[in-house]
């Protein structure tokens, strides 16, 4: 008889102990907790990389396009010179890898555009590319109010329609590789999520001279 009464009397004391209960519930809320935890670090982290690299693409556009476009024949034009300069100098400012092109990396040139790349020097694995188009240009509508269309990538021409104006301008792409943390999280509640290797920013400025 004392045995069922204690018997009884622990089996109640069990039913009304929620310890085990706090501890699977702890255990089933910690990956989404981390999933939060990790995707709003890299995600401000990705977008707050995105600012800088726009930042310094509009920087470089408006300073190249206030030149004269008289120095393209050069191999390296003064003003795409100082565009990658300005760069350079941005992202070291803000402590951001630049992937060894302060050392002077040799530029793969094509009709009005030059473009800079690199892998190496502690760079993300995707690297870092600037493109500096000095030729570029963007379809205006007669009639209409000039605006900048999207350009691709690495600041490719736009079509032009015969009823359309083909406005001048200088296009800089910055391609910046970014290593996300978020889908090694994600995978704790599923598939990897696929993530864009590289962070990239594209500005245009019309051409002055």
């Amino acid at each position: 008889m004392i045995c069922r009464l204690r018997l009884r009397f622990w089996w109640k004391r069990l039913r009304r102990d929620d310890h085990a209960a706090q501890l699977v519930e702890f255990a089933v809320s910690l990956p989404l907790l981390v999933v939060f935890v990790v995707g709003i670090f890299d995600f401000s982290g990705a977008f707050t990389l995105k600012q800088k690299l726009t930042n310094a693409a509009r920087d470089a556009a408006r300073a190249a396009a206030a030149e004269p476009i008289s120095d393209l024949s050069a191999t390296t034009p003064v003003s795409v010179n100082d565009a990658f300069s300005m760069i350079d100098n941005y992202l070291v400012a803000n402590k951001i890898n630049d992937c060894g092109f302060s050392s002077g990396i040799a530029a793969v040139s094509r009709p009005s555009t030059w473009t800079y790349t690199s892998t190496g020097f502690g760079c993300p694995s995707a690297g870092l590319k600037i493109t500096i188009n000095r030729g570029y240009y963007f379809p205006v509508t007669p009639g209409t109010a000039p605006g900048l269309q999207p350009a691709g990538a690495d600041c490719a021409h736009q079509s032009v329609a015969v009823s359309q104006t083909a406005v001048i301008s200088t296009c800089v792409s910055i391609q910046y590789g970014y290593q996300w943390r978020f889908g090694r999280a994600a995978s704790l509640l599923g598939p990897t999520p696929l993530l864009p290797s590289t962070i990239t920013a594209i500005a245009v400025a019309m051409n002055e001279n």
